[in-house]
């Protein structure tokens, strides 16, 4: 991708991550590419090679979050989303030197139609909160004819429509979940900066208890998600997401039988085991040709190569690496 770099407001990411070097030095890579003015990365278990790799460059500001960060804020939050709250708010606070700020995760990657930067332009200035929509990457097959792209679904915005796209698509599981998602449709945030008594959560914002004030939904900027992109990478992932993430207990978002995620899967494996979790998995994010067949009718499909390698490449050529989708 040529840069995309436009003379308007500059906008930043902020960003709480325990990760592979490479893998954080992609997610870097791809956003500097957009023209992200400034990238606040939290290492969530910091250790030498990530900050020597991501230190030297001018626009990233790379913060530890050993043991003398967190005695600083008092205690170290048990929970990762709180600590990720944390860190954006206080990056938030902190003078400012975008005037906007982005809170995402790793594993997600702006994708605009033409540039972050003429999206927010494009905001009249009592707008204050833009919100992206997330697509999720699907697992490809074997042999993958995209390769090396992405295969990505999306979901419709307003929720009655989810449902039926979701019958559509899925009828086996439709009783149970209504958005065929596995992470969150809610999406993130760009917020611009200055806002008084701000306070980041992962899906919002509030600015003197307002919360999300002046809110849009900025559709020309989809938010790639590579949430479950293998069986393998996955399932090693999903214990914890049941337990303390994604999927934990205390999620509100909830089916149309009332079970939110960690509860579906619960039963679902208590009915069926390491199969049935499987084939749930087989059949909403495998990138089958009749999968892509289906979602491509609905509008819902977009294939991308994020060429990871090459941007890690030109922004951190020490480590090029090998190559990468």
């Amino acid at each position: 991708m040529a840069d995309q770099r436009r003379s308007g407001p500059t906008w930043g990411i902020v960003s709480t991550i325990k990760a592979e070097t490479q893998d954080i030095l992609d997610f870097a890579a791809h956003h500097l590419e957009l023209g992200a003015h400034r990238l606040y990365i939290y290492l969530d278990a910091p250790d030498p090679q990530t900050i020597a790799a991501l230190k030297p460059h001018p626009k990233v500001r790379v913060i530890a979050c050993d043991q003398a960060h967190w005695a600083k804020r008092g205690k170290r939050p048990d929970a990762h989303q709180s600590r990720q709250t944390q860190n954006a708010t206080r990056a938030y606070r902190r003078p400012a030197e975008v005037d906007w700020l982005a809170h995402i995760d790793c594993d997600e990657f702006l994708r605009p139609e033409t540039s972050v930067t003429e999206a927010l332009a494009a905001l009249p200035p009592d707008i204050n909160v833009a919100r992206v929509r997330p697509l999720e990457a699907l697992a490809p097959t074997e042999p993958d004819p995209h390769a090396p792209a992405v295969c990505f679904k999306g979901m419709p915005i307003l929720h009655e429509a989810r449902g039926t796209v979701t019958s559509a698509l899925y009828p086996e599981f439709a009783a149970l979940i209504d958005d065929g998602f596995l992470s969150h449709v809610a999406g993130k945030l760009l917020v611009r900066t200055g806002l008084p008594g701000p306070r980041f959560r992962i899906h919002n914002f509030s600015s003197d208890g307002e919360k999300n004030p002046g809110q849009v939904e900025l559709e020309s900027v989809p938010l790639l998600h590579l949430h479950a992109e293998s069986w393998e990478a996955w399932r090693a992932r999903f214990d914890y997401r049941h337990a303390h993430g994604a999927y934990r207990a205390s999620l509100e978002r909830k089916g149309p039988t009332g079970l939110n995620l960690h509860e579906f899967f619960s039963a679902l494996i208590e009915s069926e085991g390491e199969a049935g979790l499987r084939r749930f998995y087989e059949t909403l994010f495998r990138a089958t040709p009749q999968h892509c067949a289906a979602l491509r009718e609905l509008g819902l499909l977009r294939i991308e190569d994020l060429g990871l390698a090459a941007k890690r490449s030109r922004h951190f050529p020490q480590w090029a690496g090998a190559d990468r989708k």
